[in-house]
């Protein structure tokens, strides 16, 4: 019993130690930071408040303190902040070199599906980047239009019904069987019909792929913070029958088109194209193993699922409270579509200027990625400073901080789509606002993005006008998970207009 006791208080008395060592890293260097504490570093309940909340008070705190970087602690994990904007585009753009990596737990031995353009890191993601920019560029967008077209289709129905009926409808829940349509139909080259059974597969797994618990976010905390403990351990990167449902339909597919000779214009053909059948493409060549193939392919589902369909409904809810803005908007969509003879186009949708301004507003309220990582990849001296950040050292750019701070974007909460007009967009200070990364990790899919976002509003705003339904509570309330949620959905009235 006694060496029982004595075993476990060395043991504790080991990581106690461990930890007060790993908590003088900032210190050593003389960085500003936050006293951390044992377990969780500079988090506190990671269960309950999610890490963007914490990383933005982080931020504002030396921020007030007129600090133009911190260190932050996830865990042991020493993590640099870089407070002002030009230190961000040293990370970002300018020394970029130095911050290839996104550094994010990556189990590909367990699972390679998941090595997709997201997860790689090193000499894999610029392979994979190479070969697959070709693939979202304006003419391929223009190729896709007509088959994301005809997803509004039954969007526009169900808002009709909506409407004629007097209902009530949660934006978030809409614009996601839009988008499961929109990335089904591109990507998999399948009729998702969410509209009609919101109970399909793609909408039950694609749920699955982003549902959030406590036991999840201390999982994907710890491995982060233990990536080699959590591969040795068995933690996957997705549940095994999210995995296994997305890479049947994949190869599915691939295998049926090959079969049958059958060509569309989507990112699936385009994929095939690029597929080595024989599974034995080289990886410096312009081939994609069927690894590769599958793991793009739930890439392009995971990008297009959530992420535009929360940006979507913020923007209606945007649009719901500011009418003025919402009649500006709708009067842009008409008077474009006139001059197309009132079809929704490429030519049309991209011109339509202030819709984008108005998206770009959304987006900075409510940024996707509230926080963007990267990991050092060699030994960098952070220009007019004494701080060298070692290889190996987290980054995390606190987004939400930066595109709310009122010294970057004055009356932060307020919305105003003015601020990226042609005229005003170019005061905006670089590395403040950044809703798609920036630099050469840039996302890949952001054409692909605001055509499905830009088609999605024309279509409706053209004869509908959305207001704010009771049931949604005002201020929102956030819900910080893979992506934003709002708790108790954001509903909405709509009426059809002449």
């Amino acid at each position: 019993m006694y060496i029982l006791l004595a075993l476990v208080s060395t043991i504790f008395a080991a990581i106690y130690f461990y930890y007060k060592q790993a908590f003088t890293y900032w210190k050593n260097r003389s960085l500003p930071y936050l006293t951390p504490s044992i377990p969780f570093g500079n988090l506190n309940k990671p269960w309950s408040i999610p890490l963007v909340d914490q990383l933005t008070n982080h931020y504002k705190i030396f921020k007030e303190r007129g600090e133009k970087h911190a260190g932050f602690f996830l865990m042991t994990d020493p993590v640099y902040v870089p407070i002002h904007p030009e230190l961000v585009k040293n990370v970002m753009i300018k020394d970029f070199h130095h911050f290839t990596d996104r550094g994010l737990y990556v189990n590909d031995e367990a699972q390679p599906i998941i090595g997709n353009l997201f997860f790689s890191d090193g000499q894999k993601w610029k392979n994979l980047r190479q070969k697959l920019t070709p693939t979202f560029t304006s003419g391929k967008m223009k190729m896709m239009f007509n088959t994301m077209i005809n997803c509004t289709v039954p969007l526009h129905e169900t808002i009709e019904q909506i409407s004629d009926n007097n209902q009530t409808f949660d934006a978030r829940d809409v614009m996601a069987k839009y988008t499961t349509d929109v990335i089904g139909s591109c990507a998999f080259g399948i009729e998702c019909n969410s509209f009609k059974d919101p109970n399909s597969d793609f909408r039950k797994y694609g749920k699955l792929m982003f549902e959030e618990n406590s036991i999840k976010a201390l999982k994907n905390l710890f491995a982060l913070s233990f990536g080699n403990i959590a591969k040795k351990i068995g933690i996957k990167n997705m549940e095994p029958e999210v995995a296994e449902f997305f890479t049947k339909v994949a190869i599915d597919t691939y295998n049926y088109r090959i079969e049958n000779n059958i060509k569309r214009n989507d990112f699936m053909q385009l994929l095939i194209e690029m597929t080595d059948k024989d599974n034995n493409a080289d990886q410096k060549s312009n081939g994609l193993t069927m690894n590769d193939f599958v793991a793009q392919v739930i890439l392009f589902f995971v990008a297009g699922f959530d992420t535009s369909s929360v940006t979507l409904s913020f923007t209606l809810f945007n649009l719901a409270s500011h009418l003025n803005i919402q009649a500006k908007l709708r009067e842009e969509i008409r008077r474009v579509l006139k001059k197309h003879n009132g079809e929704i186009t490429y030519d049309a949708i991209q011109e339509m200027k202030y819709m984008e301004q108005v998206i770009n507003e959304t987006m900075r309220l409510y940024p996707i990625a509230p926080a963007i990582g990267r990991v050092c990849t060699q030994d960098y001296k952070m220009p007019s400073t004494n701080l060298v950040i070692e290889k190996g050292t987290k980054v995390f750019i606190p987004n939400w901080g930066l595109q709310r701070d009122p010294d970057y974007f004055p009356d932060p909460e307020k919305f105003d789509p003015e601020r990226f007009s042609d005229e005003n967009k170019g005061t905006i200070d670089p590395g403040t606002y950044l809703p798609f990364g920036e630099g050469p990790r840039i996302c890949i899919g952001l054409r692909f993005a605001m055509m499905q976002m830009k088609m999605c509003l024309a279509v409706l705003l053209k004869d509908y006008e959305f207001r704010m339904n009771s049931k949604t509570k005002v201020p929102l309330e956030l819900d910080f998970g893979f992506v934003i949620a709002v708790k108790g959905g954001i509903w909405l009235n709509v009426k059809k207009i002449s």
